[in-house]
C-alpha cells in the first residue's frame, strides 16, 4: 500500500511539472537502453525489435498470421530520460488468434501525445517494410495512450480501421482543467485560499491545513464545506454516478494526496506554447439543481479564476497537444472505469459532444465498467472489448454501448454494469485493507 502511495504521488508531482524553466536548456538527452529490447516470442510466434526514429519498438507475429496488426499506444512515462516499451496487454491473445502486434517508446517522455501519435504511425509504417503490409490496421491505448489513440484515428483515418482507447484522456485539455477544479476548489471551501501556482511547500504545508479545513477526518468524515466540495468534484468528473464513492476514498484516501498533487505544476504542458489551464468558463455546482443556490453563488463569485493563453489551446494539428476534435470517421469502441479520478469519466462524455458534434455519432461506442482504479480492467473486459471492435469493423455488427451523456442513465445504480466482468477478481477482494472499497454487486444477470 505505501508502495502504491509514492508511486501515484511521484506521478502525480510529475505531471504538470513542465519543463518551462528549461527552455533554454539543451532538450532532454532520452536513450533508449537497446539491451531491454530483446523479448521471448510467444510459442509458434516471432518477436522483432529495434529501434526506428528514436523510439524502441517491439513487434510480435504469428507463424499464422491472418495478415492483420494491432498496435499499442502506452501511458504517461513520466519526465524520465530512459524510453521503455510495453508488450501489449492482450498479447497472449492476440497471437493465439492469429494477429501481429506492435508498440513504441515514443522518442520522447512527458505529456507528449502528439509524439506518441507520430512514432506510433511511423511504426505502423515500419512493419510494413519489415513483415508486410496489413489487410488491417487497429490502433489500440490507454491513458494518454487512449489520447495518442484519438489523434491517430482522427489524424490518419485511412490507415486504421477502428480504434480502441481505454481510459484515454479523450478530453485532453479538460482533464489538466478538472486537476485545476479539485485544487482551486479545496482552496476556497477549506478557507485556506492558497492561489494558484502554489509553490513547493504545497504539499507540505498547504495541504494538510486543507483537508482539515474540509472536515476532522478527510476523505471519510466531512463538513458542510467538504461536502459541497466533495459533491462539486462529482459533478466535475462525470455527475452522479455508480462507483464515485469507492473512487472517492481510493484517489483521496488509499493514494494520499494524489490528487491534490495534480496541481502543484505551472499550468504548460510540453508542446503547447503558454499556460494552458482554464476555469473562467465554469459554472461550478454542488448539486444537479441548474438554479443556483446562494453557496453556489457565492463560490462562483470568490474561486480562483484562470484563462489559459490564447495560442495554448490552438488547434495546430500535431504540432501542439492536439485536441480530439471529434473529427472521427472509423469504428471506435472505448472503455472506462466508473470511479477513476486520475483520468475521470467525464473524458468519455467530453469527447461524445465532440464526436456528436461533427456528426460522427455513429462512429462512436463508449462502454462503463465498474471499478474505481485507473485502466484496472480485467483480460476478458479488454478481450470482449476488442473482439466486438473487430465484428463491428469486419462483419459489420455495430456493438450495443452506455449512454453517457444521459444524466438518468448514469446515475442509476446499475450503471456499468452491462460490461463488467464479474467474475475476475478485484482488487477489493484480493487487496488487504481494500475490501471496505467493495461496490454495490450487479445484478446476477
Amino acid at each position: 500500500m505505501k508502495t502504491l502511495k509514492k508511486l501515484l504521488v511521484a506521478a502525480a508531482a510529475a505531471l504538470l511539472v513542465s519543463p518551462a524553466a528549461q527552455v533554454s536548456a539543451a532538450p532532454p538527452a532520452y536513450f533508449v537502453d537497446e539491451a531491454k529490447l530483446p523479448f521471448t516470442a510467444l510459442p509458434g510466434a516471432q518477436a522483432l525489435w529495434g529501434v526506428h526514429n528514436g523510439a524502441g519498438y517491439r513487434i510480435e507475429v504469428p507463424s499464422n498470421w491472418n495478415g492483420k496488426l494491432v498496435m499499442w499506444a502506452h501511458g504517461y512515462r513520466g519526465t524520465g530520460l530512459e524510453l521503455t516499451v510495453d508488450n501489449h496487454p492482450l498479447r497472449a491473445f492476440l497471437v493465439a488468434s492469429g494477429y501481429a502486434w506492435a508498440a513504441s517508446s515514443y522518442s520522447k517522455n512527458d505529456y507528449d501525445p502528439a509524439q506518441g501519435a507520430k512514432d506510433t504511425h511511423a511504426l505502423t509504417q515500419r512493419f510494413n517494410g519489415l513483415v508486410g503490409k496489413p489487410s488491417h490496421v487497429y490502433i489500440t491505448g490507454a491513458s494518454m495512450g487512449g489520447h495518442v489513440t484519438g489523434i491517430v484515428a482522427e489524424q490518419w483515418p485511412k490507415s486504421y480501421v477502428g480504434a480502441m482507447p481505454v481510459c484515454g484522456v479523450l478530453g485532453d485539455y479538460e482533464l489538466f482543467d478538472f486537476f485545476l477544479d479539485f485544487n482551486v476548489a479545496a482552496q476556497t471551501l477549506s478557507g485556506v485560499g492558497r492561489t494558484f501556482p502554489y509553490g513547493a511547500d504545497y504539499l507540505t504545508t498547504t495541504v494538510p491545513a486543507t483537508k482539515a479545513g474540509l472536515g476532522p477526518a478527510f476523505p471519510f468524515a466531512l463538513n458542510a464545506n467538504g461536502q459541497n466540495f466533495k459533491n462539486l468534484v462529482q459533478l466535475r468528473s462525470g455527475g452522479v454516478r455508480p462507483l464515485f464513492e469507492q473512487g472517492w476514498l481510493f484517489w483521496n484516501a488509499v493514494a494520499g494526496d494524489f490528487l491534490f498533487g495534480l496541481g502543484v505544476g505551472n499550468g504548460t504542458l510540453p508542446r503547447a506554447p503558454g499556460f494552458v489551464l482554464q476555469n473562467s468558463d465554469v459554472v461550478y455546482q454542488f448539486d444537479t439543481n441548474p438554479a443556483l443556490t446562494a453557496a453556489e453563488n457565492l463560490f462562483n463569485q470568490t474561486v480562483q479564476r484562470v484563462t489559459a493563453d490564447p495560442q495554448a489551446r490552438r488547434n495546430n494539428g500535431i504540432a501542439n497537444v492536439p485536441p480530439t476534435t471529434g473529427d472521427l470517421r472509423i469504428p471506435t469502441l472505448t472503455l472506462h472505469t466508473l470511479g477513476d479520478l486520475f483520468v475521470p469519466f467525464h473524458m468519455e462524455q467530453e469527447y461524445a459532444r465532440r464526436v456528436a458534434a461533427k456528426g460522427n455519432a455513429h462512429n462512436l461506442v463508449q462502454r462503463a465498467t465498474r471499478d474505481y482504479g485507473h485502466c484496472t480492467f480485467t483480460g476478458p473486459e479488454l478481450v470482449q472489448t476488442f473482439t466486438d471492435l473487430v465484428k463491428w469493423v469486419e462483419l459489420g455488427i455495430k456493438p450495443a454501448g452506455d449512454d453517457v451523456l444521459d444524466p438518468a442513465a448514469v446515475a442509476h445504480p446499475n450503471f456499468g454494469c452491462t460490461y463488467t466482468d464479474k467474475v475476475s477478481p478485484r482488487q477489493w477482494n484480493t487487496v488487504p485493507g481494500l475490501a471496505f472499497l467493495t461496490p454495490p454487486s450487479c445484478p446476477a444477470n
